[in-house]
């Protein structure tokens, strides 16, 4: 149960944001993840969705997420859990939102969340990156400024986590001369492509049937970047059903070569997980680098 301090602060922002007076009858822990301590908040209005974590250590982890969730859901392109409110008690931050139910998938549900996703990419701005860091689990996401692709991979995503793994003695000298000779190459391997809104942490754990048999997905990390990346990132840990991409490439076809830059893309996501959970990982992403 949560203390009864946060529940008057959870109280006071569900009524504000949904003009009705709401009651917390109950608050179970339940699964939500590693990054997380999780609830489903049951009240006088329903059931909804809370995160707990460390105010101290990621003071703006959870208005980075609300404002990710707001710029996903703006799209209308892929259904999110509606963001309701963030805020911080008694050394706690906290993000609320809508509690999701699961459905049962519609027949052509891959077919759809591939030519969804698809939609969403096609949502871009002049830059790649975003208006302000955000997170990717526990890990701050830089998001500076670049019209080229291959400067912001480089410089936001590939050499600041490389420079952690080697701080902390996870890559050796030899692995970071391999991504800096790597990112000297970036140029020469990706075509030119407009910056496409995406989800930033797309796979099998972070999208579910939604009540309405359609996709949704949660735990964004988004920025403005090469739509390749998302892609990339369903691939890793098991990947999707062979329909997606199908549907994806239908809806907007990739550029040549895109099947050669999967593992450069896959990189990123392998270095975080690398810093947040040891593992094997640190084998995919030596393998990758050698290529090069």
């Amino acid at each position: 149960m949560i203390d009864e301090i946060l529940q008057r602060q959870l109280s006071t922002a569900l009524s504000e944001q949904l003009k009705v007076k709401i009651h917390i009858n109950d608050a179970k822990s339940v699964h939500g993840g590693d990054i997380n301590q999780t609830f489903r908040i049951a009240t006088n209005e329903g059931y909804f969705f809370l995160k707990l974590n460390d105010a101290k250590r990621y003071p703006e982890m959870f208005a980075a997420e609300y404002a990710g969730l707001e710029a996903l859901y703006a799209t209308h392109a892929l259904a999110v859990p509606q963001p309701l409110a963030y805020g911080s008690c008694n050394g706690q931050t906290y993000l609320l939102m809508e509690h999701l139910i699961k459905g049962v998938a519609i027949q052509d549900f891959w077919e759809d969340f591939g030519a969804s996703l698809a939609q969403l990419h096609k949502k871009t701005q002049p830059h790649f990156g975003y208006a302000a860091p955000n997170y990717i689990g526990t890990l701050k996401q830089y998001n500076t400024p670049y019209t080229n692709w291959p400067v912001f991979y480089a410089f936001n995503r590939l050499l600041p986590l490389a420079k952690i793994a080697y701080d902390q003695q996870i890559i050796d000298q030899n692995m970071m001369y391999q991504m800096e000779r790597l990112c000297k190459r970036l140029p020469q391997l990706f075509p030119a492509d407009a910056p496409a809104l995406l989800h930033g942490d797309l796979w099998s754990g972070n999208f579910m049937v939604g009540q309405d048999g359609k996709v949704c997905v949660f735990d964004p990390a988004i920025y403005y970047g090469h739509r390749e990346m998302d892609l990339a990132m369903t691939r890793l840990f098991g990947g999707f059903d062979t329909r997606f991409y199908y549907a994806y490439q239908a809806a907007w076809p990739l550029s040549p070569g895109w099947q050669q830059r999967i593992g450069v893309c896959q990189l990123y996501p392998l270095l975080v997980h690398t810093l947040l959970f040891g593992g094997n990982y640190y084998n995919s992403i030596k393998e990758i680098l050698q290529a090069y």
